[in-house]
């Protein structure tokens, strides 16, 4: 039975004949677009600028084309892989009466010579290929992604930018200590409110002053981490007035619930419920697949290994939650999910554990999906009092 937001094939009867069908193989400097226009034998291609209004107008150009050749076009659909332009094309489109779909580019098939040919013009052709068996609704051609709205991309970005800040905050300081290192100094912490004052009294282990140039740069480097630890407090701030003076709105009531849970921060619901949690996935294998957690087995003849994880879906989601399972163990011992894990780590040896913190990992975001969803709350889990 199709679920209702199945996209590994079209739900819509296709007519061939009254269609036109077109892909878009986009980069930085210009288009391809290739198409199936009903009553024209051949299949057109054109190369454009980034524009939307002429790929629009390109799309009337061979509608009408089809129009001479006694074809009444009821539908255009057009396709284009996901990749550096986002999905602002696809709601472009599809306010203009166009469907838009963007293809998961791992989903296509290819060619698995060593040295295959690749140019636009065959790529074009390929995703022509997988775009219409898509629209035939025959499975394993291709599969679409979901088109956020312009809102829940926005949603995305402050965790996203906290996240980006935090990688540099860490960068820089390990930076610090390594130029410091260099001159046997390893007791400076540059994330101390003192670190300034202590800088400048550092000395060598010969008992000199640090070099100038040395210091300068370390000078500079503290006035960054500054900065970025205003923008982290800002982010956080404005995340918390948001939660607080609209409960209701949009996702928060997840965030909210999920902060509840002893071991889980705004931080980590956020991120959750933005990223995963919010999307309309259609069940729990759905859930572990876009999380990155589920295993990728290698079985040949009497061959059965595993490879390790997929990492196929959202990375975030991935790092976050390997995180979190760690934390859940220590604010949630008496939950089941974390009994679970012990008994199976009881002989206590690294490779198991590692390997059981990945199926805990998995567990857990599955239960915390059913928590938002259903409002079940996992078994031995401790929520904290509602604000």
């Amino acid at each position: 039975m199709p679920q209702l937001n199945d996209l590994s094939r079209c739900l819509a009867a296709l007519d061939q004949d009254n269609t036109l069908i077109a892909v878009i193989e986009m980069s930085q400097s210009n288009w391809l677009v290739t198409g199936i226009v009903p009553g024209v034998e051949r299949h057109p291609a054109k190369k454009l600028e980034p524009d939307e209004a002429a790929l629009l107008g390109l799309l009337h150009r061979w509608r009408d084309e089809a129009g001479k050749a006694g074809r009444m076009i009821t539908r255009i659909a057009v396709a284009f892989e996901a990749g550096r332009d986002g999905f602002w094309l696809a709601r472009w489109l599809r306010v203009r009466d166009v469907e838009a779909y963007v293809i998961h580019a791992t989903s296509v098939a290819v060619s698995r010579e060593h040295r295959r040919a690749k140019t636009d013009r065959l790529d074009s052709a390929l995703l022509k290929r997988a775009f219409l068996g898509w629209l035939r609704g025959e499975r394993d051609h291709c599969s679409m992604a979901a088109i956020p709205t312009l809102e829940e991309e926005d949603a995305k970005r402050p965790s996203r930018e906290r996240e980006g800040l935090v990688g540099e905050r860490t960068r820089i300081g390990n930076r610090m200590k390594s130029a410091l290192a260099r001159l046997g100094i390893r007791s400076f912490k540059p994330s101390l409110r003192t670190a300034p004052a202590r800088l400048e009294g550092l000395r060598t282990p010969e008992g000199t002053p640090l070099p100038p140039n040395t210091l300068a740069e370390l000078r500079r480097d503290l006035a960054r981490l500054h900065l970025i630890n205003d923008q982290i407090r800002e982010i956080e701030a404005a995340r918390r007035e948001r939660l607080e003076q609209r409960p209701d709105d949009g996702a928060h009531p997840m965030v909210r619930l999920l902060a509840r849970i002893i071991g889980v921060g705004i931080e980590t619901a956020d991120m959750l419920v933005q990223e995963i949690l919010s999307r309309n996935l259609r069940d729990r294998r759905a859930v572990a697949r876009y999380g990155g957690l589920t295993g990728s087995p290698d079985e040949s003849g009497a061959r059965r290994r595993e490879k390790g994880l997929a990492r196929a879906g959202n990375a975030r989601v991935r790092r976050g939650m390997i995180q979190l399972a760690w934390r859940f163990l220590m604010f949630q011992k008496d939950s089941a999910l974390a009994q679970w894990y012990r008994v199976r780590t009881a002989d206590a040896r690294g490779a198991t554990r590692k390997t059981m913190i990945i199926a805990l990992a998995r567990k857990l975001l599955v239960a915390l999906w059913q928590l938002v969803t259903t409002g079940e709350i996992p078994q031995g889990v401790v929520l904290r009092p509602a604000a």
